[in-house]
């Protein structure tokens, strides 16, 4: 296998997605929608919703990385870009963002009209403070990684053990209120779409203390530029309450106000939904959407997401390297049977590196190599003196082991081996033994899309220097070709170079695909124009509630 060597992990490089000139037209389609239609009934303008989410971490964008957090900021906040149901990115907050001629400085012009939900207006100062902010090493927050792309990251976040020798990224620079750029480190058309992420959302004057500190309790009354804002403040453990924002510009909420009630088990959400204690879950459990199908009609959401579960072979241990056996592992796992038996509702057999809702992704991608043939994987594990025991390494922080186990034992039948499916702690643990180049074996990694790109899974996964490489796949050719793609100048030409990218990646076989994903959601009868976008975010602002 070609440059298959390997590498230590790094969590510093940041994921990049497509973009070119944008201005003002604001796209109105997203990802999956349902609505009622034909009620004769009048929605109530004012009516309050209560949504199920999981329990949210924070409320503070700058730290936000799971789901549930994305879902109520993206109620108290709106981003500088959305995007479509085609997955295209449109200006939201923005009025436009037009590239330099090679696609390293971006001008953004923010759209008049937006404030915060205290008053002040939302000027370029408010992005450029929270952008240094967040990407200050020493503040410790999480999404820092976002900054990376922008010129001056390094003196802000230099190696361990030295002091940053600036507090503010150089490559940001303002030229009026509304009107600011940003300098990348290298050319890149990918990296305005990382403007949808909550970390790049805006903070008000008053986040901050006059030395620049974060204001302590900003994090629980969070002020924020959306179409709701707060009320009160929130602590863990408790709902989130937000009400309409009457002085937002964009398109305002149809109801008067959402309750987010956090749930630490998605089975009792269900249940309250059945109840009528919630009007919206947004997570169903897999073995509870059939029978809830039957019960609740096309009141289930089921679009694809952008979630895919791989197997790696990390390359430190040395069986992995002949391209025989990665091959044979494959070719021994009947992808299509494995959704059937596990996750007939929510997942689709994959065959391919990028989900369905990325543009630019192609089915089959991975050829002949994941289509089921057991004698062929059989005779071919034999050939190449495979291992007689096996082992599928997983995380335990979110339910793997029904997957994995069963994955294993296609693996004994199919290849004629002991196979162990190993619970191996909190993904950060995980994460560590392969950086130790421990024994893992097989390894279970899933990843998901951050905005719909190629390159949002091809640089983090399978480039020499991708934050989640955990492989350890080298590849100069895919390093280049990704790297074409990024600083492409159109979208066709930056396509081509990913196509092409991922065509290495599967004549390689680093990782195996197994499934993609489906988001699963649920709503009760009084609720209308239900919709959600790839990422599996409800826009709260289409709800109507009809009595």
């Amino acid at each position: 296998m070609r440059g298959y060597t390997r590498r230590s992990f790094r969590s510093g490089s940041a994921p990049r997605a497509r973009w070119r000139i944008l201005t003002a037209t604001i796209a109105t389609a997203l990802a999956a929608g349902v609505g009622l239609a034909g009620c004769a009934a009048r929605p109530d303008p004012d009516a309050v919703i209560r949504v199920g989410v999981a329990e949210p971490t924070t409320l503070l964008p700058t730290a936000a990385t799971s789901p549930a957090d994305a879902q109520i900021l993206a109620a108290l906040f709106t981003p500088l870009v959305g995007f479509d149901d085609a997955g295209r990115p449109f200006p939201w907050a923005a009025e436009s963002i037009v590239p330099s001629p090679d696609n390293r400085v971006w001008t953004i012009r923010l759209r008049e009209g937006y404030t915060f939900h205290n008053g002040e207006p939302v000027t370029s100062d408010r992005y450029l403070a929270a952008w240094n902010y967040t990407a200050y090493r020493p503040n410790q927050q999480p999404n820092n990684y976002y900054f990376a792309p922008i010129a001056g990251y390094e003196a802000l976040n230099p190696p361990e053990g030295t002091k940053p020798t600036a507090t503010t990224l150089a490559g940001l620079a303002k030229i009026d209120d509304r009107t600011f750029t940003v300098t990348l480190r290298e050319p890149s058309g990918e990296f305005p779409a990382m403007l949808a992420a909550p970390a790049f959302y805006p903070l008000p004057s008053a986040a901050f203390h006059a030395d620049g500190r974060l204001v302590a309790n900003f994090a629980t009354a969070p002020i924020g530029n959306g179409p709701f804002q707060l009320w009160g403040s929130w602590q863990r453990g408790q709902s989130v309450e937000v009400t309409r924002y009457d002085r937002y510009p964009g398109e305002r909420p149809r109801v008067g106000g959402v309750t987010f009630v956090g749930y630490r088990e998605a089975e009792q959400a269900y249940a309250d939904l059945r109840a009528g204690k919630v009007d919206l879950i947004t997570t169903l459990p897999e073995e509870q959407v059939d029978p809830a199908m039957a019960d609740l009609g096309d009141r289930i959401l089921r679009p694809l997401s952008g979630r895919v579960q791989f197997l790696a072979f990390p390359s430190h241990e040395k069986q992995w390297r002949d391209a025989r056996l990665r091959q044979a592992v494959s070719m021994a796992i009947d992808r299509d049977a494995l959704v059937n038996h596990l996750f007939p509702e929510t997942g689709v057999p994959a065959r391919s590196f990028v989900p369905p809702v990325v543009p630019g992704a192609r089915p089959d991608t991975c050829g002949q190599a994941c289509q089921f043939n057991p004698d062929a994987a059989y005779e071919l594990y034999q050939e190449a003196g495979g291992p007689a025991t096996l082992t599928i390494s997983y995380n335990t922080d979110r339910d793997h082991q029904r997957g994995m186990t069963e994955v294993c034992a296609q693996l004994a039948a199919n290849l004629g081996v002991k196979c162990t499916a190993r619970p191996a702690g909190q993904f950060t643990e995980l994460v560590s033994e392969v950086t130790d180049q421990k024994p893992v074996g097989l390894l279970r990694m899933g990843w998901s899309q951050e905005y719909p790109s190629m390159a949002a899974y091809l640089g983090p996964l399978f480039t020499s220097t991708g934050s989640a490489n955990l492989a350890g796949y080298q590849n100069p050719e895919v390093d280049t070709l990704v790297g074409s793609g990024i600083a492409a100048l159109s979208e066709a030409e930056a396509l081509a170079a990913y196509q092409l990218a991922e065509a290495a990646v599967a004549a390689d076989l680093p990782v195996i695909p197994l499934w993609f994903e489906r988001h699963a959601l649920a709503h009760s009868p009084r609720l209308r124009w239900v919709t959600v976008t790839g990422a599996g975010v409800v826009d709260l602002r289409r709800l109507e509630v009809i009595e």
